[in-house]
């Protein structure tokens, strides 16, 4: 008998790779809504019919292209309507969620504003925001309650005197983070102001980049403290000098929390002062081209850097966008001293600048009227939000700081504050935003207080500990990087609580590099335990961390069942 062996099938052609949306390779296909809205109209312009249409026959009017998509790109949301539950935040459709309301974003790039800014900004909360205003770890301020109608007067307002919600949120480059003390500290590098003044004259709001594949958010410091978070930053440019052409800037990309977190990586690159805007919109400019477009949960620039590496982003930066090789360069050194400048310090210029802390960046119209008029009072017309929900006034003349210290506090903003006042943060939570699926705010402010009498007899602690309370997984409050970082969520279906990070932090904070927290198995924590379980888990430390350990070593050191 003969065996007959079975007839070769023929190979099936191997199939071509989905596009990503890669405008360089695959073209401007539009391969979800988010681009097919984006090509149809520039999202620019919608503030035109902002003022025009919408303002004029009221929220029914807009259609949702604009209301969900571009109107992100004037700086607004709609917030989420008061009473809905964390447990329905999954269930409901986004137009069940949202109010008729808007959350307003103020762009504030490098967090510079003058006193007079500053009263336009009070003047806008308590007349339209029902005296909302929170500062964001953006250094922007948040407003709620917004309505339609009153958008025309709010942009007239914040013309007059040079501010705008341009590109605030949006597909688009950011608020351009920037060091709250740049030109006037005494231990500064290099001042990155016209760096990102430049920016912002020549690029936000132009249609140029009025389309990326997803946000892009920018960082700058010159200052030795690492003080604008450059590691979970798209594009960051870092002080350092270089020993034969001195002053200039280490350049970081692809930084990124979120559900799926990375943190910046550096290009090896000596970027000089006058090459910085050119570089910037040579980075840019790649992820715009180049950026994944296909997929929204994987467009943010960290995943091209992830998928082609450091050496060929700057291979492809030199050769097709700069036309020329930039220089090697060194890395920052370890960070001097925590980078948000809260207490007193001396200026270059022998006058001092005194940095406060609000709670959880919990402000308010008549709180920001206020600062302006204490910054006045001793010496000063320039103000600074920090990239850690905090306020620095600068200019102050040596006899006014006690002054000015005691009338901060008055108004809760704090010049010396507990370590656990200091070191916590909180993003919007379930108030306002439609994502969220617990309170944050008032927990954390809760959270801070408690902590506050527990430890009161206690001496401090030796390293800063940070505290960080998100509402959701998008990590708006930088979870990943706290040395106890809370990320809200539902337990047992609809009891509110939070997922636990342990030992994170970044290169400006105690820790000797940046990383990414641990996350302990199983370990969650209903909101009404919250002060009990971090009391006892920095109790823990405290017992058994090692001489010159930080909490972050500790945490990542010791067994779980220590850390539950």
């Amino acid at each position: 008998m003969t065996d007959t062996a079975a007839p070769s099938r023929p190979a099936r052609p191997a199939r071509a790779p989905k596009p990503k949306g890669q405008w360089k390779i695959d073209g401007k296909l539009t391969l979800n809504h988010n681009e097919e809205f984006k090509a149809e109209d520039d999202a620019l312009n919608v503030k035109q019919r902002i003022l025009d249409v919408y303002s004029r026959e009221g929220f029914a009017s807009i259609p949702s292209d604009d209301l969900s998509g571009r109107f992100r790109w004037m700086g607004l949301y709609t917030q989420r309507k008061q009473g809905i539950s964390g447990a329905r935040t999954s269930k409901l459709e986004a137009d069940e969620l949202q109010d008729e309301y808007f959350m307003m974003r103020v762009r504030i790039d490098g967090g510079a504003l003058t006193t007079d800014q500053l009263r336009v900004v009070a003047g806008v909360s308590t007349e339209f925001a029902r005296n909302t205003a929170d500062i964001s770890d953006r250094q922007n301020v948040q407003y709620h309650w917004i309505r339609i109608e009153d958008i025309p007067e709010i942009w007239r307002r914040f013309d007059e005197v040079g501010l705008t919600t341009m590109e605030a949120c949006g597909d688009c480059p950011r608020v351009v983070l920037g060091s709250p003390v740049a030109g006037i500290a005494a231990d500064e590098i290099i001042d990155p102001t016209p760096a990102i003044e430049e920016i912002k004259a020549r690029y936000i709001g132009s249609p140029e980049f009025s389309n990326l594949p997803r946000k892009y958010k920018s960082a700058f410091t010159g200052h030795p403290s690492l003080d604008v978070v450059h590691e979970i930053n798209d594009i960051a440019f870092v002080g350092v000098v270089h020993p034969e052409l001195g002053a200039g800037y280490d350049l970081w990309v692809g930084g990124g929390l979120s559900t799926n977190p990375q943190l910046a990586q550096r290009l090896g690159t000596f970027v000089r002062p006058e090459e910085a805007v050119e570089v910037w919109h040579g980075v840019t400019s790649v992820f715009r081209d180049y950026g994944y477009r296909a997929q929204r949960t994987r467009n943010r620039l960290k995943f091209l850097i992830k998928d082609w590496g450091v050496e060929k982003f700057r291979q492809v930066l030199e050769d097709e966008y700069l036309g020329r090789a930039l220089n090697d360069g060194p890395a920052p050194a370890k960070a001097t001293a925590p980078g948000d400048h809260i207490g007193v310090f001396e200026q270059k210029d022998g006058r001092y600048f005194v940095g406060a802390t609000t709670t959880v960046g919990r402000a308010g119209g008549d709180v920001l009227a206020k600062v302006a008029d204490l910054a006045e009072a001793a010496g000063s017309q320039r103000i600074r939000f920090t990239p850690h929900q905090g306020v620095i006034v600068l200019d102050v003349e040596e006899d006014k700081v006690e002054e000015l210290i005691e009338g901060l506090a008055a108004v809760n903003l704090h010049a010396r504050p507990s370590s656990f006042r200091r070191w916590t943060m909180a993003c919007t939570g379930i108030e306002y935003c439609k994502l969220a699926f617990v309170d944050t705010k008032d927990s954390a402010t809760e959270l801070v207080a408690e902590l506050e009498k527990r430890f009161a007899g206690d001496a401090p602690l030796e390293t800063p500990l940070s505290i960080h309370l998100n509402g959701c997984p998008n990590s708006c409050a930088r979870i990943q990087t706290a040395d106890i970082g809370l990320k809200g969520q539902l337990l047992d279906g609809d009891t509110p609580g939070f997922q636990v990070h342990l030992g994170g932090g970044l290169a400006a904070s105690h820790r000797e590099e940046g990383g990414l927290g641990r996350t302990v198995r199983g370990l969650r924590v209903k909101t009404s335990d919250l002060a009990d379980y971090v009391e006892r888990v920095i109790r823990k430390y405290v017992e058994s961390g090692e001489s010159g350990e930080t909490f972050a070593e500790w945490a990542h050191r010791v067994d779980e069942e220590v850390l539950v």
